[in-house]
């Protein structure tokens, strides 16, 4: 089993995660799927909307953070590699943006890949980049991107496919992270399979959402430290 499988059947055993889930069927039953199609438009527009171009001030400080996605044999997907050619467009046209890697998992991380392939297709040695190369999913690589950034110090750009922005930016703002959006793709038009994933994004933010207001509901401080 691979460790992010193995990560993965942790979460589906955990049961403040299994508690959080009844609640969002609960919700799902009592308004007849209207907290669904909330979440359905949300994701939706947000991937619509996210420019891949973010005007950025050039006297000023920007961190970009590039989120990975998991890789058959150190080999970055379609959707990655899309992300990371956005990534190297973007520190073309910003030299300021400073670049901050995220994705671990076996070697070569997700982070290192990402580095690799920057590289390779030509980013200046004296762009700088910074690698987090420990976390799992997507809020670990906030949480573990937080502990790196300075508040209060510039722009924050979060980098990821249209599809997973909304999930990016809503655990961004869980987090305390003031940032923008910026897409990988050029420009919105979607495939089935894409509009496929917009669904299943939706689905699993009314999960999360569900799942953190029940747990401020109890105030757990347990439930709530997972989810900060």
């Amino acid at each position: 089993m691979s460790a992010r499988h193995a990560h993965r059947l942790r979460l589906l055993r955990d049961t403040d995660a299994l508690q959080g889930l009844g609640v969002a069927l609960l919700l799902l039953m009592l308004s007849g799927g209207l907290v669904y199609v909330y979440y359905a438009i949300r994701v939706w527009n947000l991937a619509r909307r996210a420019p891949a171009w973010p005007d950025l001030d050039p006297q000023r400080r920007a961190r970009l953070l590039l989120f990975g996605k998991r890789c058959e044999d150190g080999e970055p997907d379609r959707d990655f590699q899309q992300r990371i050619q956005r990534a190297l467009a973007l520190a073309g046209r910003h030299p300021q943006l400073e670049l901050l890697l995220l994705g671990g998992g076996p070697h070569p991380t997700e982070a290192e890949v990402a580095e690799r392939e920057l590289r390779a297709a030509g980013l200046s040695e004296a762009a700088r980049i910074t690698l987090e190369d420990q976390s799992r999913d997507t809020l670990e690589n906030l949480r573990h991107a937080r502990s790196l950034l300075r508040e209060g110090e510039g722009d924050v750009l979060l980098l990821s496919s249209r599809y997973h922005l909304a999930r990016c930016s809503l655990f961004a703002q869980w987090l305390g992270i003031e940032h923008r959006v910026c897409a990988a793709e050029e420009q919105w038009a979607p495939s089935w399979r894409e509009r496929g994933r917009l669904l299943l994004e939706a689905a699993y933010m009314v999960w999360v959402e569900s799942g953190r207001a029940w747990a401020r509901l109890l105030r757990s401080e347990r439930m709530l430290a997972k989810v900060s």
